[in-house]
């Protein structure tokens, strides 16, 4: 989670590269950075003077400086931890630019768990929250950017969550500009993974946004990812599922994310199609089957993760006329599930499209088997695995 967030924190505009990080260098270029780490140290001290002062022009000026100083800079971000608490106290003042001092915290938070912690314990949460309600479209912007670094924290999530910032980041879900829509699915699935946060969540019914930043999202886009994985969480009540299917789209865009999502993303779709099936295969199997599933399954079967793949078979399985295996005259090959199932869906094109896949799918089959088979060869000696053996086991595939 903590990658993830940090990476997309709206303000922080954070890398994973740290300029400060000493490389092999000639005696010159030893010169120039002990320099300009000393340059640094320098920022660093006089940033730390300047917050204490009690001059709100000088405050401004530092909490500038320490948003520059921590954007890229682990090193600063460590640093610089101590002026968590006059940043937070100028979140607090009525009369002071909250937007420099909400930036300058988002910064440290960045990729620095304990600050992240020491954020939230010097009540930082009370007005990052009010933000959300403000008026000002950046500094909810920001603030929905804070609570996702901030949520990142296991620690911090039960206090997110007490302080209020669920409903709030629904609403933003609903009613926020572009960018905070993407930060508050975020933060709600950083918080989500808190056992006592779903039902929290599942309360403020969430699910017709999230269908709605799904359709409109790239699919393969990390938005995608977590607006999949919160719905494969909220599917797992009753609830969720009766209003994700009951809202036009919503089915489909899981399908879709399903088809032309990351790795991650079609692993929690398939996950949350599956968890639907297995709740009411009766109530459920006809709205997943009716979005044209079955092509998505089968690539999952072949390309997903290992857990895609298991989770692709087992709701094909379901999604057949009969979950039951059939007689031994009838093996319940995926083959026969598939074409059973082809069997029985309506339109010429998604049946045309699910019939390829399969035969994709047997020459895939086949061709790893004789690369198996091609690899055994080299290994084994002729007394291993005698010519008529290797022939009898190719004739058999």
């Amino acid at each position: 989670m903590d990658r993830a967030t940090d990476n997309l924190s709206t303000a922080s505009s954070s890398s994973d590269t740290n300029p400060d990080t000493p490389r092999a260098c000639s005696p010159s270029s030893s010169s120039s950075f002990s320099s300009s780490s000393s340059s640094a140290s320098s920022a660093v001290h006089r940033a730390l003077h300047l917050i204490q002062s009690d001059d709100p022009d000088l405050k401004l000026e530092a909490a500038r400086e320490i948003r520059r100083l921590t954007k890229t800079s682990q090193r600063c971000r460590r640093q610089l931890a101590q002026a968590v608490q006059p940043l937070v106290l100028m979140l607090r003042a009525p009369d002071s630019d909250h937007e420099s001092a909400l930036l300058a915290l988002l910064n440290l938070a960045v990729k620095d768990e304990k600050n992240k912690i020491k954020i939230v314990e010097a009540g930082a949460l009370e007005p990052i929250i009010s933000f959300l309600q403000s008026p000002d479209l950046n500094l909810q912007e920001y603030a929905a950017a804070a609570l996702l670094t901030l949520s990142a924290s296991s620690v911090n999530k039960p206090f997110i969550s007490a302080s209020g910032a669920i409903p709030l980041l629904v609403e933003i879900l609903r009613y926020g500009s572009q960018q905070a829509k993407f930060d508050a699915v975020m933060a709600l699935s950083n918080l989500s993974t808190h056992p006592d946060n779903l039902s929290i969540i599942l309360g403020t019914n969430p699910i017709p946004s999230i269908v709605d930043l799904l359709i409109f999202c790239k699919k393969s886009s990390k938005t995608a990812e977590k607006c999949t994985s919160l719905i494969e969480s909220l599917v797992g009540f009753d609830e969720g599922r009766i209003v994700l299917t009951s809202e036009e789209g919503g089915v489909l865009a899981v399908v879709e994310v399903l088809e032309n999502g990351s790795l991650q993303a079609r692993e929690h779709a398939v996950g949350a199609l599956l968890m639907m099936c297995q709740s009411d295969r009766c109530k459920y199997r006809e709205p997943i089957l009716r979005e044209g599933v079955i092509p998505g399954l089968l690539e999952l079967t072949i390309q997903g993760t290992p857990k895609s793949q298991t989770k692709a078979r087992t709701l094909l399985q379901l999604l057949r006329d009969s979950p039951y295996p059939r007689s031994e005259l009838q093996p319940d090959t995926l083959e026969n599930i598939v074409c059973n199932i082809i069997s029985q869906i309506d339109g010429d094109e998604q049946s045309g499209k699910a019939k390829k896949m399969l035969a994709e799918m047997v020459q895939v089959s086949m061709e790893q088997s004789l690369r198996h088979l091609q690899q055994r060869a080299l290994v084994c000696t002729p007394a291993d695995l005698p010519i008529a053996s290797v022939t009898s086991e190719v004739s058999s595939k």
